[in-house]
């Protein structure tokens, strides 16, 4: 199974002291690049935190944000008051350089991280729960990313069926259009009322027929949709993979317009192209 980038989880926690919530984003990125956003009395998590997106995910954006809500129904209010007379004195020490110092406000005293404490429950249980808690949210997150991945992996081969259509339509087109090509030159001969040098005439359709065989490209444009299908069924971190893929087919159909003799190929190379494009959109968001 493939898995998309682009992804959604939350999860949620009551306790007796309190609730705790996870919520977790990710869209596409090259790298795995984790933004953690944890309130000050669980940064030690981040560690941990880092260390399981890691091992779970390869690449992504992934925003981690940890809230915590205590329940205070009925319980005190408590001031750390030494660290809140550490805070007084360093306002003090700075308002003595200023002329005229506005007054210090004790609510942004008590605002202050660290100064008004809560009736603590413990800590290090407090943590383990919280990261538990984002254990599940990862999980969620995964099978997300793992659902959108295979509707993305949907999406490809429905194109990859589109493309081997026109592949096999263009296949057995290209002697009917040489045919008319043929045609088409001796007719202009005839308009201008040359003599037909038959040998000539042959070695010039010839050098056409090699000129326009596109036999080796629709060839690599079936390898090349081969090889993408083994890597979607392969499953796994395919997105780096697949973007070469598409690449190459590109590369192909590009080519294939480049050799274009008949308003029919013309069209059959636009289509494969539209058809590669609208892929390649789709393979960014896979991991």
């Amino acid at each position: 199974m493939i898995h998309s980038m682009t992804a959604f989880a939350r999860t949620e926690q009551a306790g007796a002291n309190g609730t705790l919530s996870w919520e977790l984003r990710s869209v596409n990125h090259r790298y795995l690049e984790p933004h953690l956003r944890l309130p000050e009395a669980f940064r030690d998590l981040e560690g941990a935190v880092r260390e399981a997106l890691r091992q779970g995910l390869s690449r992504g954006k992934v925003e981690c944000t940890l809230r915590y809500t205590e329940e205070n129904t009925g319980k005190p209010l408590q001031v750390d008051r030494e660290r809140a007379t550490q805070l007084i004195a360093a306002a003090e020490s700075v308002a003595a350089l200023i002329k005229q110092p506005a007054p210090l406000n004790p609510l942004e005293v008590l605002g202050w991280p660290g100064v008004l404490v809560a009736d603590s429950s413990d800590p290090q249980a407090l943590n383990k729960a919280a990261l538990e808690l984002f254990g599940n949210a990862l999980d969620e997150l995964k099978s997300g990313r793992g659902r959108e991945g295979a509707e993305l992996a949907k999406l490809l081969n429905e194109r990859l069926d589109s493309m081997l259509e026109e592949v096999a339509a263009l296949r057995e087109l290209v002697p009917q259009m040489l045919e008319a090509q043929r045609q088409k030159i001796i007719e202009r001969c005839r308009e201008m009322q040359a003599e037909l040098d038959p040998q000539r005439l042959e070695q010039e359709l010839v050098m056409l027929a090699q000129k326009s065989d596109v036999a080796e490209e629709l060839d690599r444009l079936s390898t090349h949709v081969t090889e993408v299908r083994r890597v979607l069924k392969a499953g796994g971190a395919a997105g780096r993979r697949l973007d070469f893929l598409m690449q190459e087919l590109n590369r192909e159909a590009n080519t294939l317009g480049s050799k274009a003799f008949d308003p029919r190929s013309t069209q059959a190379a636009v289509n494969l192209k539209v058809l590669i494009e609208q892929m390649r959109e789709q393979v960014q968001n896979i991991e």
